[in-house]
Parts: C-alpha cells; structure tokens; sequence
C-alpha cells in the first residue's frame, strides 16, 4: 500500500492553542552534578561504569524527578502510589474497527471495580490505590450493587463517547479542553508521588495509531497493523479495508496537525484525560508510570504541548501492538518491559513496579 502524502513528520509543526486551555508549568529535571554523584554510588568496587546498565539510567532518572525539594537528595521515596485507569467510547467503533463489541467498555469498568481484573490483584500486592474514572463512556455507569466496590469511580463524563471521526472531529475544542482539565484535576486531588496511568475503550488503539501516524509521520498501514490487539482476528481484506477507512478519516482532518488539534481531531475523552494527568503530575514532581499504547498516544500529545513532561514518564513496557513500538522508538524511550501484554488498563505498569523498588534499594545499600 502506498504511502499517504498527508502523513508526513507533522510534530514540529506549531498551532496556536486554545485561549482557554490552562497548562500548568513543568521544569526539566536535568542535573549533571546529582547524576555524578549518583553514578559513583551506584559504581560496584572494581567493575566498569555502568555495570548496571539500564538500571542505571532509571535510577538516575527517578532521583532528578524527585531531586525538586527543599532538602538535598539522598534516597529515593515513594508515598502513596496511584493507579488511575480513564474509560471512555469512541464513536469510530461504529465502524467496525475493533473486533471487541461495544460493550466491552462498561464490562471491563465494571470488572475493574468488582476487583476482578487482573490489575486488582497487581494493586492489591503493590498497595496501589485504584480510581476509575469515567471520562466518557458511552452510557452512565454506577458502582457495582452486588458485591464489594474495588477502588474509586469519578463520574468526569465529557461526552457519552466521542463523535465518529470519518464524520467530523472526534471532539469539539471546547470538549478536548474540559478533559485535559478534567485530567489535570483528577491528579491534583490524589495523593502521593507517584502515578501509574491506564486505560478502557473500545477502539482506543485506533486513535492511538491515528495519533502516532498524525504526529510523527508513521504510515498508518504501520501505525494500526493487523497484529496489534484490536485486529488480530482480521484477514487480508478486511484489514485493507479498515486502514482506507482510517486514511480517509484522516485526510478528511488534515489541517489537524498540532498535538492538541490533533487531540482533538482524532483522540478520545481518555486520552485526553491522560494528557492532562500528566502534565498535572509532572508539574508536581511526581513520578508518572505510562502504560501500553494508549497512554503512549497521551504522552505524545503531552510532548507536544510541553517537552519537559518527557523527563518525569517511565514507559513501563512495550505492548504487542506494532504501533506501540513505534512509538516508543519515535519517544526514544527504552522501556522497562517487554512480555508481549495485549492487555491495558494499567497491568504492564504494575508489573514493572518492582524495578521501581529495586532502584530505590540500589541507593540504600
């Protein structure tokens, strides 16, 4: 399949931003004394530098994160960890794009709040506290009556699903707004120094791939690939089929082609709502776990509208999706996992937790 002309290298590019979008300030953490320090502490009797290799570097990056007090830094601390997972509809389902039925959405919502998915049972061990968000799902959403609630639920309903994007933009300006606001005050109200962001929506990896595709140039033949979670069951035929629909859809927003017009164009409620949470919690200094390709898409956004937020992301693992992979490369972001997970909701972030500790260990010896 050819190369579509409108997908070119399009994140350099600026576009004014809405007047009314408030984006709190975030520094860089760049500090070449503390990491000397620090690589000489880390440095075993006798072995070469860098013996811990990729360790190395996330220990270097946890300790500028949190370098920003008023007391000098001596060990790394982590206080009250978070795990948010922002659920929302897209109206691009409608097309047929995912292979999940509409539904899955409030089904895999209300498993998270029954405790019965399988990042209840990774919070549980971690002490992460659980909040559910619903950013725009498709209908109202209530905890469960049946049984013992699991974590939190914040109603911050935008929308009941975004608008099909082969019809017009998937969000209005002023909706693509309320939800990196709404993002940003999820965070603001949460406690702790540490934040692990997920995901639920059916047909979410279709903007993601739209997204990247949109913001770095990737041919979206390669950006949503036959592969990846979503599409897997597809034939030949049918994938073709689909990636026409989706190159149409983005031709039709061509003239999207900053970060948040691109949000806007071609996003979702919950990728917004990420974007937000993590300037929000950059601006804090806190540590932000990103999880699988949709947060990815968030934090690509979140790049473009403030480069420094890069410094405070821990990309915890590379999903199966092809896209995601991309991505990460496009990010120049090694992650710290990569087990094949097809599966969102913020699980391959908890998994990589105990790296986390194990760094924090590192400078305690």
């Amino acid at each position: 399949m050819a190369k579509d002309p409108i997908f070119s290298p399009l994140s350099k590019r600026s576009a004014a931003l809405p007047a009314d979008l408030k984006l709190p300030a975030v520094s860089g953490t760049t500090d070449t004394m503390l990491e000397f320090a620090l690589r000489q502490r880390l440095r075993p009797e006798g072995l070469p530098e860098h013996a811990l290799g990729r360790m190395e570097t996330l220990v270097l990056q946890l300790a500028r994160v949190q370098n920003g007090m008023s007391i000098e830094f001596d060990l790394l601390a982590f206080d009250s960890p978070q795990l948010v997972v922002f659920a929302a509809d897209h109206g691009i389902a409608d097309e047929g794009m995912s292979s999940l039925a509409p539904t899955m959405t409030e089904q895999m919502v209300m498993q998270l709040l029954r405790g019965q998915a399988p990042v209840n049972a990774l919070a549980d061990l971690h002490g992460f506290e659980l909040t559910v968000v619903d950013a725009g799902m498709a209908k109202p959403i209530a905890p469960p009556s049946d049984t013992k609630q699991h974590g939190s639920l914040l109603l911050r309903k935008i929308g009941y699903g975004t608008r099909n994007l082969m019809l017009g933009p998937a969000m209005s300006t002023a909706q693509a707004v309320s939800a990196v606001h709404a993002g940003m005050d999820v965070v603001r109200h949460l406690p702790g120094n540490v934040i692990a962001l997920g995901d639920v929506g059916v047909a979410n990896a279709v903007s993601a791939a739209l997204l990247l595709s949109r913001l770095c140039g990737v041919p979206l033949v390669d950006a949503f690939s036959r592969d990846d979670t979503e599409t897997g069951n597809l034939d030949d035929t049918q994938h073709v089929k689909r990636v026409e629909k989706l190159s149409a859809a983005a031709s039709k927003h061509r003239n999207a082609i900053g970060p948040f017009e691109a949000l806007a164009a071609l996003g979702g409620f919950e990728i917004a709502m990420m974007t937000g949470a993590m300037l929000q919690a950059a601006s804090e200094r806190r540590v932000v776990l990103v999880d699988g390709f949709v947060a990815g898409a968030a934090a690509l956004v979140a790049r473009g509208l403030c480069p420094d937020v890069v410094d405070y992301l821990v990309f915890t693992h590379r999903a199966a999706d092809a896209g995601h992979r991309l991505l990460l490369i496009h990010m120049q972001s090694q992650p710290l996992l990569d087990m094949g997970l097809r599966l969102g909701q913020g699980t391959g972030a908890l998994l990589a937790w105990p790296m986390l500790l194990a760094a924090q260990s590192l400078l305690e010896r």
